[in-house]
């Protein structure tokens, strides 16, 4: 008979429940490799979980700080408007902390019945459809009424269901105070703009006070003259004509006729009278010329000739210019032009001006204007003794208030505004230094035909 363990059981014999059947070694390293396996599997969902609840904390702290460093107010409702949470803006909007909120109609944060009633019709159905752009006023937390942008936008389960809306709004009373500061800011650009044009044509004017008063002195010292002999003669055809009326005897007329010079008299009368009416109307000319030099900003649409404005233009600055200073004109005797008479005299004007400033301490100051017609274009061309321009300085000449002129001396706005105006006419103005030297200013205008 063969000796057993307690624990075996021999084939056919039926064991107590509870009692360990008798197993063999490689049995028991099965089981414990499975516990292996299992225990290390077990390891690996543990790393996985720590893993996607980092990334899934991660993201909490992301959405977190979006939504606390969101400016604009935001609410999270669900299909019946219950608020289900919200942003920090919308805590220090209102005055109240998310906890007190959550669990509220969102009808409640509205400022009155009327509002909360256009906010039932305007955000109903939640999560059904968008809102873009409702404004509606909100309490604040001092207890005043705030217009606000509202935004309404559905949002959806994973699996496409409907869960409510999320509610955002800015507000309005910050866009409008923006815009009204950006609205007086531009109005003051424009006064500002105005200003300084008005300063521009002032300093133009006052450049021309002494070409001016230097031009009007020649016709109007020649009328003067001319009506103090007129004056002298009167007198002498008064005598005269009193002794004819008296019935003076022929001789006695004869020799007072010799005495008062009456014959050459009247050969002297009809000159005087045409030079006195030649010197009216060049004063007149004058005057008109200056008339519409200071009313430049009306925009007139004329025929005109640019070869009279050149003309005037360089007689008006050679009156207020140093003594030395020389321009000669070669350009065909009619330049016919369509546009504003006065804005192209500014215009001709700053070119001259500028070249007298810029050959300012040359020995023999000196300005070429010359100009052709080149099929239907009007080209002049500027050309001065002076130092030319700095290569960096070309492009930025006719840029607003650039100048290279010391301090009070210019305001820089001179050839930015003379190069719109040519621009308005349908020209062109460039700039470049000669070849021979100095400055090159070139105007192209379209010629007027018909």
């Amino acid at each position: 008979m063969t000796e057993q363990t307690p624990s075996a059981r021999t084939p056919g014999h039926t064991g107590h429940p509870g009692e360990l059947i008798e197993l063999g070694e490689d049995v028991w390293m099965d089981v414990i490799h499975k516990m292996d396996e299992v225990y290390s599997d077990l390891l690996q969902y543990e790393v996985a979980l720590e893993e996607k609840n980092a990334k899934l904390e991660e993201s909490q702290q992301f959405i977190l700080s979006v939504l606390t460093s969101m400016s604009d107010i935001m609410v999270v409702c669900d299909r019946n408007g219950v608020i289900e949470d919200g942003n920090r803006s919308l805590v220090d909007f209102c005055g109240r902390e998310l906890d007190s909120l959550r669990g509220t109609p969102i009808f409640d944060l509205f400022a009155d019945d009327e509002a909360r009633a256009r906010a039932r019709e305007m955000l109903s159905n939640f999560g059904e459809r968008a809102v873009h752009d409702c404004e509606l006023p909100l309490r604040a937390r001092d207890g005043g009424v705030v217009p606000v942008s509202l935004n309404c936008t559905p949002r959806f389960s994973a699996v496409g269901k409907s869960l409510g809306a999320v509610v955002t709004g800015r507000p309005v009373g910050e866009l409008r105070k923006a815009y009204h500061a950006l609205r007086q800011a531009h109005e003051d650009l424009k006064r500002t703009q105005q200003q300084l044009l008005h300063s521009e044509k002032m300093a133009s004017l006052g450049r021309l006070v002494a070409g001016v008063a230097h031009e009007l002195n020649n016709p109007i010292s020649f009328v003067l003259g001319n009506v103090h002999a007129l004056k002298r003669y009167a007198e002498r055809l008064e005598t005269y004509l009193g002794a004819l009326h008296r019935g003076e005897s022929r001789e006695a007329l004869a020799a007072l006729r010799v005495e008062l010079r009456i014959d050459r008299i009247l050969d002297d009368l009809p000159p005087l009278i045409e030079g006195t009416i030649e010197g009216a109307e060049r004063t007149r000319d004058i005057v008109d010329g200056l008339k519409r030099f200071s009313a430049i900003d009306r925009d007139e649409n004329e025929r005109f000739d640019l070869a009279e404005v050149i003309e005037r233009a360089v007689r008006w600055v050679c009156r207020a210019a140093r003594d030395n200073f020389r321009v000669s004109v070669d350009v065909p005797p009619q330049l016919p032009v369509v546009g504003s008479p006065g804005q192209m005299q500014q215009v001709m004007m700053n070119l001259i001006q500028n070249a007298c400033d810029a050959t300012a301490d040359r020995p023999s100051p000196t300005l070429a204007i010359s100009g052709r017609v080149a099929e239907e274009s009007i080209v002049l061309e500027f050309h001065d003794n002076g130092p030319g321009f700095d290569p960096g300085n070309v492009a930025r000449v006719f840029d607003p208030f650039f100048t290279t002129k010391p301090v009070g001396k210019g305001t820089g706005l001179g050839l930015s505004i003379s190069y719109g105006i040519v621009e308005r006419h349908g020209g062109r103005l460039s700039a470049a230094n000669h070849p021979a030297g100095g400055a090159l200013f070139t105007v192209e205008l379209p010629l007027a035909t018909g």
